[in-house]
């Protein structure tokens, strides 16, 4: 979520995968896909900027969750039934 502030000085989060597309008229108005409109205090520069940061965020932590390393091995079924895969546990990876 990001944080954004309406022109009567409310804080409020956003959920900047929902945002369509963010406009100047000269007021900074965040259009959602389901056509809800929020008029903030930012610029769209701003509004931006803390879209690029929340998803950099998400990739940081999925780096650092996953410790640096990718796997493109699938382990081996442990069990006769090929269509399920085990689910690997931390200390597995």
């Amino acid at each position: 979520m990001i944080r954004v502030t309406r022109l009567n000085g409310d804080q409020f989060a956003l959920n900047p995968d929902l945002i369509e597309k963010v406009e100047g008229h000269p007021d900074t108005v965040a259009f959602l896909v389901d056509g809800t409109k929020y008029v903030v205090r930012e610029s769209v520069e701003e509004v931006l900027q803390e879209i690029r940061e929340y998803r950099a965020g998400i990739l940081a932590l999925s780096y650092e969750i996953d410790r640096g390393v990718y796997r493109s091995v699938i382990p081996e079924p442990a069990s006769s039934d090929s269509s399920v895969l085990p689910f690997p546990s931390r200390e597995e990876r």
